[in-house]
């Protein structure tokens, strides 16, 4: 169905790193897009890929450029119990939702900062007459659930992407979120219907997702440091790296 401020470049510039223009149509983000363009840079500089090389070549360079300079440690099983116990309730059996959804989908063709405001223009509508949430779904949405009103039927934790399923089961909330909730997809409009509990798991039966999920966290912030320490000694304009807490993140 992954979300990040500042979305558009710094006002009245184009995007550019070390004097290479950026274009930043298809990324979430100019910082995104600045960040991209930060590591093609060092993969080139490193030997990992060619000046001028294609997508494919300069994203498996990228892929290689990381594993070989950013190294994390391995979460330990204390840690991974301690993170089990202040998250219990992410780790459940059975839990439940019956949610609606109205996308406002990220294309080439809209800038970013315009789709949000139609979205949260959108949501304001839908916020002071919730009764039009169906109709307003099959207008709007660019999500195939458009035919259905935008219903998604029941979903269980895990089903959708994290940013959504965060939007979904990262409280107890029933009703119309009063916020957007910002996918890699783009904006949506959020309504969660029903909601039943699941039941906690034991930390054994776990084990690996927790651990997979510390891997994660650890990952994105050694990235986001990484990518920080490159633009430290770089030229980069029109989007502000140290501003995005993990821009590689979609």
């Amino acid at each position: 169905m992954s979300p990040r401020e500042p979305d558009a470049p710094a006002a009245g510039g184009a995007v550019s790193v070390n004097g290479v223009t950026v274009d930043t149509a298809g990324f979430p983000s100019a910082e995104a897009a600045a960040a991209r363009e930060l590591l093609r840079q060092r993969a080139v500089a490193t030997g990992l890929a060619a000046d001028g090389a294609g997508d494919a070549e300069v994203e498996a360079a990228i892929e290689r450029l990381l594993e070989r300079e950013v190294v994390t440690p391995e979460p330990t099983e204390p840690e991974c119990r301690r993170y089990h116990e202040a998250n219990a309730k992410l780790y459940t059996s059975g839990e439940l939702v019956a949610a609606r959804h109205i996308l406002f989908q990220i294309t080439e063709a809209t800038p970013l900062p315009a789709l949000r405001e139609r979205a949260e223009s959108a949501l304001a509508e839908v916020l002071d007459a919730p009764e039009r949430f169906t109709d307003l779904a099959k207008a709007w949405s660019n999500c195939p659930s458009a035919a259905l009103g935008g219903n998604l039927g029941q979903l269980q934790r895990g089903e959708s992407v994290p940013e959504f399923d965060r939007a979904l089961f990262g409280d107890a909330f029933v009703g119309i979120r009063r916020e957007l909730a910002r996918t890699r997809y783009g904006f949506h409009i959020v309504a969660v219907d029903h909601r039943v509990a699941g039941t906690p798991l034991p930390f054994e039966a776990v084990r690996e997702q927790v651990a997979a999920r510390l891997r994660s966290q650890v990952l994105e912030r050694a990235l986001a440091q990484y990518v920080s320490v490159l633009a430290g000694a770089a030229d980069v304009r029109g989007a502000d790296l140290a501003a995005a807490p993990s821009p590689l993140v979609q």
